[in-house]
């Protein structure tokens, strides 16, 4: 082996991996909307010859919908779309949770708090720190970060600069709810280190709390990801298409004509004579041709789709 070429094998050696993930939650079946994002992820991954993870968000019990995460496995599958290794679910890492919220507990990162919503609301929607330095026990309380290094903007690939308001970046946030449940914040932080997920792509609707969850990183000594927040598919009366707006599940018919509107809507090249080619074939020209930056950033498509 030559100088160059022992060069360049250390330098593949040690270049990072792509690592990417769609992580629905089992409240109902996938949707359109849902599918661009699986789709996007998806292309994403495999335009960068890395990997795809699926994980099951099923951390809050009260919304989930029985069946509902097998059925959108069998539906991904159905649209050609298969993740590498295994599923992962998040009602199996409770005790990982649990592990963080003590170190956090522990190292006055956090404290608990028993301020009700609508209290927060009659501040104007961000919590003020009441409970901070007022020791109360674990009985019926929420924990909430103790925000010291707040995050007020960070890069998305695709949105550009994202600037959050003061009072969000610094509002110490819930990271475990009164109810006994974990919060989001939380625990997509800890799954995506453990993942080792090098770019999180997903729905615009999140953008906002992503500098929660930069801060968590950070707090957790986690590298952090990249991010991209791709456009929300919107109904007729410019409303996300979402599981709670009753959006109808995807069918399981021949699932090109979808993947087509999908890449549609994510501005990508039209390929041609798609009728004559396989889920397979599709899918795999769609990876050749995707290109991130023809998404168009922002939710400016209002397109109804059946």
């Amino acid at each position: 082996m030559t100088q160059s070429e022992s060069e360049h094998f250390l330098l593949y050696k040690h270049s990072p991996l792509y690592i990417g993930r769609f992580a629905p939650s089992p409240s109902g079946d996938l949707h359109f909307g849902s599918l661009v994002t699986a789709l996007g992820s998806y292309l994403q991954a495999r335009a960068y010859q890395g990997k795809w993870l699926m994980r099951i968000d099923d951390i809050d019990p009260p919304r989930e919908v029985p069946g509902s995460a097998s059925r959108i496995l069998q539906a991904l599958e159905h649209y050609g779309l298969y993740w590498d290794g295994e599923v992962l679910y998040q009602s199996q890492r409770h005790e990982a949770y649990r592990a963080i919220l003590e170190q956090l507990l522990q190292q006055g990162n956090s404290y608990y708090c028993t301020c009700t919503r609508q209290r927060i609301q009659h501040l104007g929607g961000f919590y003020d720190g009441y409970c901070q330095h007022l020791h109360l026990p674990a009985h019926n309380a929420a924990i909430r970060l103790q925000q010291q290094s707040p995050v007020y903007s960070f890069y998305d690939k695709l949105q550009g600069n994202i600037t959050v308001s003061a009072k969000m970046a610094e509002e110490d946030f819930i990271i475990y709810r009164k109810d006994g449940l974990f919060a989001y914040n939380l625990v997509v932080v800890i799954d995506d280190n453990y993942q080792d997920i090098t770019e999180i792509v997903r729905g615009a609707d999140l953008i906002e709390p992503t500098v929660r969850q930069i801060s968590l990183y950070r707090y957790l000594n986690f590298k952090t990801p990249d991010y991209v927040h791709l456009p929300l598919v919107l109904n007729k009366e410019g409303n996300k298409l979402s599981k709670q707006n009753h959006a109808k599940p995807i069918p399981l018919d021949d699932p090109r004509p979808l993947l087509i509107d999908a890449l549609s809507f994510l501005n990508q090249p039209t390929i041609t004579g798609w009728q004559d080619l396989t889920t397979d074939q599709l899918l795999k020209q769609a990876i050749v041709g995707w290109n991130i930056n023809h998404v168009l950033p922002q939710n400016i498509i209002n397109r109804q789709f059946k």
